[in-house]
């Protein structure tokens, strides 16, 4: 892993930003993975001041969303892909043609996954995934448990990743679906480059047993350790244990 160290949560959101534009200058055609969350949030608030500048053209690039909640559509304001259209779609000139989530409403959430994977190996595969982590080690909705799903899939949410995204849903744990869709870990290590995002204290464990611990199921995270180009964007708090 390329871990990169900055002072702070924005300067590390810039950096990464940065890191996109630089990979959309050299692959115009690229395809894209990224997640939802708070951590990301400075990186995509700069892409759009780049693509405002001249400086980050999208127009032939694809998108795939990470993940979605089970159970609401692309409308509520708990949504993911809603999320993305505010913190970054909205500003920068993707064509939506080639822009793709998964339909948490979709009547078959199984033959939604598989679509899923046949729209990523159409485009070629991810050229970049950006990732962000969780507290307890999860990325996308691959959570914490006795294996792990190597396609995209339906996922039953553990309580502490419900209550990690109780803001999209008024701060009401009771609202945050039990279910979601996400990218697999084996759709994750396929993507060529991955690029990982975290900011804050609140994650420093977890960042360092996805750096420095065993591979082990109960850290999703860590099995970046296989992949062979991951860059880690952190600031100074979550670099704090390693």
């Amino acid at each position: 892993m390329d871990i990169r160290t900055f002072e702070t949560a924005a300067e590390a959101g810039l950096a990464l930003a940065r890191r996109v534009a630089d990979a959309l200058l050299r692959t115009p055609s690229l395809a894209l993975g990224v997640p939802a969350g708070r951590t990301p949030r400075d990186a995509y608030g700069e892409l759009r001041r780049l693509h405002a500048a001249g400086e980050a053209d999208f127009s032939r690039a694809s998108a795939f969303l990470l993940d979605e909640f089970a159970g609401i559509d692309s409308a509520h304001s708990g949504s993911f892909r809603r999320f993305l259209t505010q913190h970054l779609l909205s500003g920068v000139n993707l064509d939506p043609a080639r822009t793709h989530s998964l339909n948490g409403v979709a009547s078959d959430l199984r033959a939604e996954c598989e679509r899923y994977e046949e729209a990523i190996a159409a485009a070629g595969g991810l050229g970049l995934l950006l990732l962000g982590i969780g507290a307890n080690g999860h990325i996308g909705f691959n959570e914490p448990g006795d294996s792990l799903t190597a396609r995209t899939h339906r996922v039953r949410l553990l309580d502490s990743t419900q209550r990690d995204n109780a803001g999209l849903f008024g701060g009401d744990v009771a609202r945050v679906p039990r279910e979601a869709l996400s990218m697999g870990m084996g759709t994750i290590l396929r993507a060529d480059t991955i690029a990982m995002i975290a900011t804050g204290e609140g994650k420093a464990a977890a960042v360092e047993r996805m750096v420095r611990g065993p591979l082990t199921t109960t850290v999703p995270a860590s099995f970046l350790q296989m992949h062979r180009r991951v860059e880690v964007y952190l600031d100074r708090a979550a670099a704090s244990a390693l």
